[in-house]
């Protein structure tokens, strides 16, 4: 038979339980963790890169010292170092290294994708004689003589499957064609919106 006075205590459980004001342990390690993967990064990151990042003297040398182990345990020890040195780092500095690494995150992701557009122009001169005049219309400086040629032994070579010399010539052409107009033109973000929708 069960006991009716059980539990009936004047007193609630929670009033004994303890108030923490301290982030858990939990919580610690997540944070722990996070700065080891921001210090990798930045471990993988180019030299010249982790040079310009602004940061404290001693983080920056504990980085580049690591980026120059070769040896597995040396550098997975020196791994952990640039980890204890990254959480010495306060949230504004902590923020500044993340902003810089997600910009050029975004630069590459940029490069990229207009290094595509290249491709994917040069597939379309290939395919379409139109798209040929309608490149030598926005590019007057371009040797037209000289692309239908480039264009032509591209063609060859695909159709003979030799090695895409003229096919290459042809993307180098393009991208030197691109940097030039960039470099002359302030409004270059709109210009590449123009040259994606075309493709």
């Amino acid at each position: 038979m069960p006991n009716a006075n059980r539990g009936a205590v004047g007193f609630q459980s929670s009033e004994f339980e303890q108030e923490y004001e301290r982030p858990s342990k939990s919580q610690l390690k997540r944070e722990m963790t996070a700065l080891q993967k921001l210090g990798a990064e930045l471990v993988a990151d180019a030299r010249v890169r982790v040079k310009r990042i602004p940061m404290p003297e001693d983080v920056r040398e504990a980085i580049l010292i690591c980026q120059q182990i070769s040896d597995h345990e040396g550098r997975r020890r020196q791994l952990q170092y640039v980890g204890k040195k990254m959480r010495t780092l306060d949230q504004d500095e902590l923020a500044i290294i993340q902003a810089t690494i997600d910009s050029w995150n975004g630069a590459s992701k940029a490069e990229t994708a207009a290094l595509h557009a290249l491709e994917r122009q040069r597939d379309k001169l290939l395919a379409d004689d139109q798209a040929l005049t309608t490149l030598c219309t926005k590019f007057p400086q371009i040797d037209m003589q000289q692309l239908r040629t480039m264009n032509r032994n591209a063609r060859k070579e695909q159709a003979e499957s030799k090695p895409p010399k003229a096919y290459r010539e042809i993307y180098q052409l393009l991208k030197s064609l691109h940097a030039a107009s960039r470099a002359s033109s302030p409004s270059d973000g709109s210009a590449q919106e123009d040259e994606n929708e075309e493709d």
